[in-house]
């Protein structure tokens, strides 16, 4: 037992919210030095989901001329349904609370039955195209899947496809790389819209669950999506409206998106949602002061507004570290 155990357990003692005895019993418990592998098997077997569906898909991709379409599509079939059946067979069908299961296997094999369900439709779709040039049914299907396993396995991770999966059905792509690097929002300027659409209707889900306590739980990655969504939306706008002044009604949406993630933030306790919604709003006020002085004449001061740069950049650090240290305050009261 480490020296901070023992004096957080010894001041239990001195301010008698424990007996003597309990203290005895809690100092002989922790001498054991007994750990848990809990964590440690879990990692493995998420590791292991994710090897086995990856090296499923370097098979596919090495020697799909030499195997053929009907062996491959038929091998990932039978191993879905082998999932699947496990899963069903051992668990404990659907619960609106959060769940756990007395087999740790099930959470990982509804993982790897719902990515490997993914990879028949999609590779179904490309080679013999059921659903004709449309796409957008060929990740419908998957993603419907996925909610259903999410939900019926309580599986957060399966919930992250399926999300995903509903924003590529309606042309929104929500990796990083494809956000901030080569943005279908510069594109297409209605999948902005759409983009907001979505992150508020994943927050109407999650007011909505939250009233009939339907899988509370998953609200976090809801709203960490929403967020993203909303943000990353409204500022692309914000650089791509200018002319025309739509970017000020974006300004709007990112303001109310920031207010409404701090109060959340603050009544989940989530600090990820919260050092977001910073960083998100701070973009967007810089973004605003920019086209306000784009709009000013600063000729004569230019040299001023450069020294004056670096410390504003300073106070915004400090700034932030404040705001972490306020909430981690407020949350811990």
């Amino acid at each position: 037992m480490n020296k901070f155990d023992d004096q957080a357990t010894k001041s239990l003692l001195d301010k008698n919210l424990i007996t003597e005895n309990q203290y005895q019993e809690i100092t002989a418990y922790r001498n054991l030095n007994i750990f848990s592998l809990n964590a440690e098997l879990k990692l493995f077997l998420y590791l292991s989901v994710l090897l086995f569906t990856s090296g499923i898909g370097i098979l596919i991709y090495n020697n799909i001329d030499s195997i053929g379409h009907i062996a491959i599509l038929s091998l990932l079939l039978v191993v879905i349904v082998v999932c699947f059946y496990y899963c069903f067979k051992n668990s404990k069908g659907f619960q609106k609370h959060e769940t756990t299961f007395e087999h740790p296997v099930v959470e990982y094999l509804a993982l790897a039955g719902s990515i490997l369900t993914c990879i028949f439709i999609g590779y179904l779709q490309f080679q013999y195209q059921p659903f004709g040039t449309n796409y957008r049914f060929a990740t419908l299907i998957p993603t419907i899947v996925s909610f259903f396993c999410a939900y019926y396995f309580d599986n957060k991770s399966i919930l992250t496809i399926a999300i995903t999966g509903l924003a590529a059905f309606i042309g929104l792509s929500v990796t990083p790389q494809d956000l901030l690097n080569n943005s279908n929002f510069y594109q297409d300027q209605t999948l902005s819209y759409s983009a907001i659409i979505l992150g508020i209707l994943l927050i109407l889900w999650t007011i909505y669950s939250s009233k009939i306590q339907l899988k509370t739980h998953f609200n976090l990655i809801y709203l960490t999506f929403a967020l993203h969504i909303i943000s990353i939306a409204a500022i692309s706008s914000l650089f791509d409206y200018f002319e025309y002044g739509i970017w000020f009604l974006f300004l709007i949406v990112l303001a109310a998106s920031s207010f409404y993630f701090y109060k959340i933030s603050h009544e989940l306790k989530a600090i990820s949602l919260y050092v977001f919604m910073i960083i998100y709003a701070y973009i967007g006020i810089n973004i605003f002061l920019v086209r306000i002085f784009d709009s000013i004449n600063f000729s004569d001061v230019w040299v001023l507004f450069i020294m004056i740069l670096p410390v504003y950049f300073i106070g915004s650090i400090i700034m932030f570290i404040k705001l972490i240290k306020t909430f981690n305050k407020e949350i811990a009261a």
